[in-house]
């Protein structure tokens, strides 16, 4: 009987306002093996967009991010999401705002938790401001529609609130110790 190979990749689920760009950002970066959209912790099951927009489901718009964690760390992917988005921001990214664009960092192994607790407390250090970037298990994700999935990519021109300079840095960071920081 052949063992199968188990896969070493990571899951975390960041939320950082419109998807479209969060998601473009982070697919750019070296390590990180896979991104979609969708919506995440919210109160109904399978939502629309249209339903997440108007329907006040609790849903976040948030990039699913698998990752090698033998090439980049929790910590160094924590460090660039933070560059792309206002930390101390509620329920509003660049011109977006609503509860669905609010910033949160959800996490299926609760080892991340203290990862991800140590990273905020280094980042509220730059600022007066509390950090509200909500941090919680996830508790559900559904994909969004195939129109969302990688929609930069298919309407370059589209919106983003993410500088298209940040999507040239993604690009080229690379994490250069488990402990690294930009």
């Amino acid at each position: 009987m052949q063992q199968e190979n188990v896969s070493k990749n990571k899951l975390i689920y960041l939320a950082g306002g419109c998807f479209w760009g969060t998601e473009k950002y982070l697919s750019g970066i070296k390590g990180i093996i896979k991104t979609d959209v969708g919506y995440a912790n919210g109160n109904t099951e399978n939502p629309t967009y249209e339903e997440v927009c108007h329907n006040n489901t609790g849903h976040a718009e948030t990039v699913r991010v698998a990752y090698d964690p033998e090439i980049i760390s929790l910590t160094f992917i924590l460090s660039l999401y933070y560059d792309v988005i206002n930390p101390t921001s509620i329920n509003k990214q660049g011109a977006d705002s609503g509860t669905q664009y609010r910033t949160g960092i959800y996490y299926i192994d609760v080892a991340d938790n203290e990862v991800i607790k140590k990273s905020i407390a280094e980042l509220q250090k730059q600022y007066d401001k509390p950090i509200a970037i909500e941090v919680l298990p996830l508790r559900n994700y559904y994909l969004a529609e195939e129109y969302h999935q990688k929609y930069l990519d298919k309407n370059p021109n589209g919106y983003c609130h993410i500088g298209r300079d940040k999507f040239e840095k993604a690009k080229t960071a690379v994490n250069l110790s488990k402990n690294s920081v930009l």
